[in-house]
């Protein structure tokens, strides 16, 4: 049943009325505007009102729609500092200059975007003249996320000041010879210039979120003053369909994140077609950013059409702008006056009659061509009004027209994305648009020319000057190279000496040796622990009292385990990332942290750990993001294997990540079986990421959940352990029933928790077959196969170098057998390297739910079934009887 006219909502009957009276009051008022002035006054001055409530501060939910116009009236715009004739000089050459590198480009194949940066122009240049501040001033300067397909135009305004030469220009895409420019914004290709990878998308904008985040913890732990460091994210409306494009808008505004703006490019138009076609994006992302506590400012209409809203004295072409869809919109932009009168104006007598004042002039200006986001007066207001927004992250909606300037073939097209060049025709015709003083005869050889106003232009001088008083270059990256001093040896020393009698699993032992590295008087505050939850899992609990759980309001409340010795302990300056249920949260914090040495000059050594599945599997995307933006730390995949997990099955069961983590060229990957191996593993990774001549590498690492004896480091196999391979033992080490001298030999493989199940195998070769093995911990297959790799690219040049993995078992006799609790291809990467016979054993297919003994046993991996194999490698070679197989799977029940 309805409620009757005039009765307040449902849900609100449970709050107390203190005076019915003038509530029934406001009620009557409202009812007598809409009667007399109609609902839509009515509407207006409940919209009128509510926005002025969200303005005094009251607290009342916001109103996560406003109407289709400027947040910012014209009236209200501050005074514009530039020269806008100079500006608009400088962005016509830059917008000529990237439409003619792509174009050039076009004719080697590489193709190339135009229209994307052809609407974004002016969000850019207004950004580099007035607000991006340098690298060169006090502080790190701010942080620019440019959006990928806008590259050419970045590259057009490094040539204009001089940073990248003609030539450059012409090897857009053409990076192989090493002169070229990389087709998106790529810090490894070139490193000088871009400071984050965007391209990616959705990446970008969850990165932009971190990176504002990571800033005020290096600020709230005294590390690095970031006050004046502003982060910037320039996005596609398309863009924002990617789930990772808005998952962390609710931490920018819990933690108040006025460091951080988006600017979001509002051209209406994604890849192949409209963005939303039949709906609106600007009010569906205004409402989704409101809702998330963001601060929202629309700069959607040029100046063109202030004459239409103050003719708009009956809300007529506001309510008409609100309902119309973007693909209508898109269309509006490329037909002709008549079709815009009959199909916009044409929709109620009010807008036919406001139309009847305005010259098809006026019309074709305002629906052609004036958007907000072209004009840099109102993207000065626009970024002015976010940077004094306090309190929460600012999104800027500016409404653009997709490759605007360049052209009735190219403005507001589907197809405009897959346009890779102009014709002659249609360059002059941009030429005359823009104002460009470049002859008809600068295209004589029938190919468009570069253009530059010369080094000493007035031009380039105001360029050089606007930035020189933000403080230098922009975009830029630079490093200011600062090495760590190694930590002192003790930290390492209890795991190199084993755990005597006490088991202990090798996540424990990780978990034990950061502890105590974070205790280091030099290094320790440089730890950034990360984790997507379950740090508990993970042991890490005894760091909560100790190092914190960051959190920029501190701990406002009385933790429930607040009696506890190792209780849930939050500071603002707390040490621990605890990110939730986020793997690509935790993710986006690791690469901003990764990365502090060069966005701050401020070197931190994070260490994200996670289960094993959910790393690779579920954010490798952003595990190449980190490799492109030469990120340095510890990536820690725990709970490792495909059946040390007890109980969890199929989906946590990762028997694959380390082929995953091979395809990437700067990730250094290690499944150690041992503690002591993991000491010397990451006081390695330290010096080379950290030490005096640091690599642009990270490392993954791999760990377990199994509780197991740790053993001493035997002598001599630092070399091995960092290299991938060494003998841990033969089997004359074995104290009882060692085979006799002549017995038939093999040599075992193994890499983390596998080396237990080939320790086993070996006694019972001995005492069962007497059959001698010896025992290899294969602490790398990755790095096996990357020497081997470099070894056969030397041949090619005439250098004969023999692989590591072959040298190391040169001499050992019998075949080699490989197990892993990984796929066989993980093992397997080193095969075509190894003299001697080689077979695996892994486990391949789909993880289930077990015992450790009873999943082992399923995928032929535990002790009984190395046995076998190895027997049957054997027999194979005539070195024991073909019974001795058979007899082997009855006695093992296999």
């Amino acid at each position: 049943m309805s409620d009757p006219v005039g009765k307040l909502p449902s849900e609100l009957d449970q709050l107390p009325d203190r005076d019915t009276e003038e509530t029934a009051e406001w009620a009557a008022s409202l009812d007598a505007v809409a009667k007399a002035a109609g609902t839509r006054r009515a509407e207006y001055l409940l919209r009128r009102t509510l926005q002025h409530a969200e303005a005094a501060g009251l607290a009342l939910p916001k109103l996560l729609e406003t109407d289709y116009v400027n947040t910012i009236p014209t009236a209200a715009e501050p005074e514009f500092p530039g020269d806008e004739e100079m500006e608009a000089k400088i962005t016509a050459w830059n917008r000529w200059n990237a439409a003619a590198m792509v174009t050039r480009g076009s004719k080697y194949g590489v193709g190339g975007h135009i229209a994307t940066f052809a609407s974004a122009a002016w969000l850019y240049e207004t950004g580099f003249q007035h607000f991006f501040r340098g690298k060169e001033a006090d502080g790190s300067g701010d942080q620019l996320y440019i959006q990928g397909h806008a590259s050419p135009g970045i590259y057009a305004r490094a040539f204009l000041d001089g940073r990248i030469s003609e030539q450059q220009l012409d090897n857009f895409r053409q990076e192989s010879g090493g002169n070229g420019l990389p087709s998106y914004p790529h810090p490894r290709r070139l490193p000088w210039l871009w400071e984050f990878p965007t391209v990616s998308m959705g990446l970008g904008p969850l990165s932009a979120i971190y990176q504002a985040r990571f800033n005020r913890y290096l600020q709230n732990r005294s590390i690095k003053d970031t006050a004046n460091s502003h982060v910037w994210a320039f996005l596609g409306d398309g863009e924002m369909d990617e789930p990772e494009s808005t998952a962390a808008l609710a931490l920018a505004s819990r933690e108040q994140l006025d460091n951080l703006t988006f600017v979001i490019n509002c051209n209406l138009q994604r890849l192949d077609g409209p963005v939303r076609a039949n709906f609106r994006v600007v009010q569906e992302l205004e409402a989704q950013f409101r809702g998330a506590g963001w601060n929202v400012i629309k700069s959607l209409w040029g100046s063109a059409w202030d004459e239409l809203f103050q003719l708009d004295t009956t809300g007529a072409l506001v309510r008409r702008l609100r309902e119309v869809p973007d693909a209508q919109f898109q269309t509006y932009a490329t037909r002709d006056v008549a079709y815009i009168r009959q199909h916009f104006f044409g929709a109620n007598a009010e807008l036919v009659q406001l139309a009847g004042v305005l010259s098809d002039a006026k019309i074709a200006e305002c629906f052609h061509s004036s958007r907000g986001g072209h004009e840099p007066r109102k993207v000065y207001a626009a970024y002015k009004a976010a940077l004094e927004h306090k309190g929460a992250p600012t999104v800027i909606l500016a409404q653009t027209v997709k490759g605007y300037t360049l052209g009735a073939g190219f403005e507001s097209k589907n197809a405009n994305h897959q346009m890779k060049k102009l014709t002659i025709d249609e360059f002059k015709d941009m030429r005359d648009l823009l104002g460009l003083p470049i002859p008809d005869s600068a295209f004589a050889d029938g190919q468009v020319p570069y253009g530059h106003p010369g080094a000493d232009s007035p031009e380039v001088r105001y360029l050089n000057e606007r930035r020189a008083a933000l403080g230098g270059p922009a975009p830029a990256r630079k490093v200011r190279q600062v090495a760590l001093p190694a930590p002192a040896d003790r930290s390492f020393a209890p795991l190199l000496k084993g755990s005597g009698k006490q088991e202990m699993a090798t996540t424990m032992a990780f978990v034990r040796l950061v502890k105590d590295l974070m205790r280091d008087k030099e290094t320790g505050k440089r730890w950034v622990p990360i984790v997507p939850d379950e740090a508990r899992t993970f042991g890490m609990e005894s760091l909560f009292p100790s190092a914190g759980i960051y959190s920029p309001l501190g701990q406002t409340y009385e933790p429930v385990d607040r009696d506890q010795l190792m209780y849930y302990k939050e500071a603002k300056d707390g040490q621990i990332l605890n990110e939730g249920i986020t793997e690509a949260g935790a993710m986006a914090d690791f690469i901003a942290a990764c990365t502090s040495y060069a966005t701050h000059g401020e070197p931190m050594i994070p260490f994200y750990i996670f289960y094993s599945m959910f790393g690779w599997q579920r954010t490798a995307d952003q595990m190449w993001q980190l490799a492109d933006q030469l990120g340095k730390g510890f990536i820690v995949g725990a709970t490792a294997g495909r059946t040390t997990l007890t109980g969890e099955g199929l989906q946590h069961a990762d028997g694959h990540s380390h082929l995953i983590a091979s395809t990437n060229p700067a990730s250094l990957n290690y499944d150690p079986a041992f503690a002591y191996e993991i000491a010397v593993i990451v006081k390695d990774g330290l010096r080379r990421m950290y030490g005096e001549q640091p690599e642009d590498v990270f490392y993954y690492l791999t760990v377990y959940n199994e509780p197991k004896v740790q053993p001493a480091m035997p002598e001599g196999v630092e070399e091995g352990i960092l290299k991938g391979l060494y003998r841990f033992n033969t089997a004359a080490d074995l104290a009882e029933a060692a085979p006799a001298a002549d017995a038939p030999k093999v040599q075992l493989m193994a890499s983390g928790t596998a080396i237990h199940w080939i320790l086993e195998a070996q006694k019972l070769l001995a005492a069962d077959w007497n059959v001698s093995a010896d025992v290899w911990s294969a602490t790398s297959w990755g790095e096996l196969r990357r020497d081997a790799l470099e070894c056969d690219e030397a041949l090619l040049r005439g250098e004969v170098r023999t692989p590591y993995v072959t040298r190391a078992l040169e001499g050992a006799q019998g075949p080699v057998l490989a197990v892993s609790d990984w796929m066989r291809q993980v093992p397997d990467q080193i095969s075509q390297w190894v003299e001697q016979d080689y077979t695996s054993l892994g486990t391949d297919g789909f993880g289930l739910s077990d015992t450790r003994e009873g999943a082992r046993r399923h995928f032929g991996v535990d002790a009984q079934s190395i046995v076998v194999a190895a027997l049957a490698q054997l027999a194979r070679r005539g070195e024991v009887p073909a019974s001795a197989v058979k007899e082997a799977r009855e006695r093992y029940g296999l």
